[in-house]
C-alpha cells in the first residue's frame, strides 16, 4: 500500500503532452542556469573533494540527528560526548516535531537539532505543496515547514547567544525546519556556521535559494531516498519557474566508499531516475537515519568521489511514440 501511494504521489511530476513546449523552454533556460538562477556554482560543487575527516564530522552530526528520535537522556549523552550542554529540549504541541538547542562554550558555538518524522508516509501525505511568503526571511517558503520553524524560532530566541556561531542539524522534516531556522537567524544578523541535513525535502524556490546561497549548507542524501525529491516538480509551475528548489551542496552517499557531489539543476535532475525506478520498500529504508549512519561509516578510512550518472531523457517525461522492452 505504501509503495502504491508513493507511486501515485510521484505521478504528479510526470509531464503531459501539453507541457512539452514549456519543458523545452525550461531546458533552454537550464542550459544557462548557473549564471542566472542556480543557488550554487555547479562546476565548483562537482569538483569539490571531501576527506574521511569530513565524513567523520557528518557522522557526528548524524548521531545527533538520530538521537533526536530517542529520549532526552540519549540525546544529552550524544551532545555531551561532542562538548555540548543542553539549553532547551522541547516537543512542539500539535506537531510531531521536537528540537534541542545546546551550547559548546569551548568552541563558542550553539547547535539546534530538529527531529523530523520516522514515518515516511507522513512526509508525503502531510506535505502541502504550497509556497507562502515569509516576512522574516523575505522569501517564499513551504507552508507546512514554515509553521514548525516559526514556532521553534520564537522559543529558542531567548537561548541564542549572539556572540556564538549557530549550527543547525535535522533529518527529514527536521532537516527542512533546520534549514529554515538557519535562514531566519541569518536574516536577523546572527552568525550561522553550518547547516547539515539528512534526507531533507525542498523548502523554497529558486529565488529563495539564491538569496541564501552564502550559507554553508550540506545536504546528505542516500541514492534511493525519495524524500529529498519532494515536493515533486509540478508542470504548471514550469511556466514561471516558481518551482521548489534545493539549496547548498548535495552529497549523494553510496553503500561503499563512493559518493557524488551535486547542486543546482544537476541535483534536481537526480529525480529523473525515479521515473524508471518507482518508489518501493527499498526507498523507504533508504530514508532511515540508520542507513545514513551506515553509509557514512564506510567512508571513514577512504572516500572516493565519482560522477553521478543520471539516465534522464526527455522521453522519460512524456513518453515515446513506440514501445520498446528491455531484454
Amino acid at each position: 500500500m505504501t509503495s502504491n501511494y508513493l507511486k501515485t504521489t510521484f505521478a504528479k511530476a510526470a509531464l503531459t503532452k501539453a507541457g512539452i513546449n514549456c519543458l523545452l523552454v525550461l531546458a533552454l533556460i537550464f542550459s544557462n542556469i548557473n549564471l542566472h538562477a542556480a543557488p550554487t556554482n555547479n562546476n565548483r560543487a562537482a569538483t569539490q573533494q571531501f576527506t574521511p575527516e569530513d565524513f567523520s564530522h557528518w557522522l557526528n552530526a548524524a548521531y545527533i540527528a538520530d538521537a533526536t528520535y530517542k529520549t532526552k537522556d540519549d540525546i544529552e549523552k550524544i551532545l555531551i560526548s561532542q562538548g555540548y550542554k543542553i539549553n532547551q529540549y522541547k516537543q512542539l504541541e500539535g506537531y510531531s516535531v521536537a528540537y534541542v538547542i545546546a551550547t559548546n562554550d569551548r568552541t563558542r558555538q550553539q547547535l539546534i537539532a530538529v527531529r523530523g518524522t520516522s514515518n515516511i508516509e507522513n512526509v508525503i501525505v502531510d506535505a502541502a505543496f504550497v509556497l507562502v511568503p515569509d516576512k522574516l526571511t523575505g522569501i517564499d517558503i513551504h507552508q507546512g515547514f514554515l509553521l514548525s520553524a516559526r514556532d521553534i524560532y520564537q522559543q529558542i530566541l531567548p537561548e541564542i547567544n549572539p556572540a556564538y556561531k549557530i549550527n543547525t542539524i535535522g533529518h527529514s522534516l527536521g532537516g527542512a525546519t533546520a534549514i529554515i531556522l538557519a535562514m531566519m537567524l541569518d536574516a536577523q544578523g546572527y552568525s550561522i556556521g553550518e547547516v547539515i541535513t539528512f534526507g531533507q525535502p525542498k523548502v523554497t524556490n529558486i529565488s529563495g535559494s539564491r538569496k541564501f546561497n552564502h550559507l554553508n549548507i550540506k545536504r546528505l542524501v542516500t541514492e534511493k531516498d525519495v524524500v529529498p525529491l519532494t515536493p515533486p516538480i509540478d508542470p504548471m509551475d514550469l511556466m514561471n519557474l516558481s518551482i521548489f528548489w534545493h539549496q547548498g551542496t548535495e552529497i549523494v552517499l553510496f553503500k561503499n566508499k563512493q559518493y557524488s557531489v551535486l547542486s543546482g539543476i544537476d541535483s534536481m535532475m537526480r529525480a529523473s531516475d525515479f521515473l524508471n525506478d518507482m518508489p518501493s520498500e527499498q526507498h523507504l529504508k533508504s530514508h532511515f537515519m540508520t542507513t545514513y549512519i551506515d553509509h557514512l561509516k564506510t567512508k571513514l578510512n577512504s572516500a572516493e568521489q565519482v560522477i553521478f550518472k543520471s539516465d534522464f531523457k526527455f522521453s522519460d517525461w512524456f513518453g515515446s511514440s513506440s514501445k520498446s522492452g528491455k531484454k
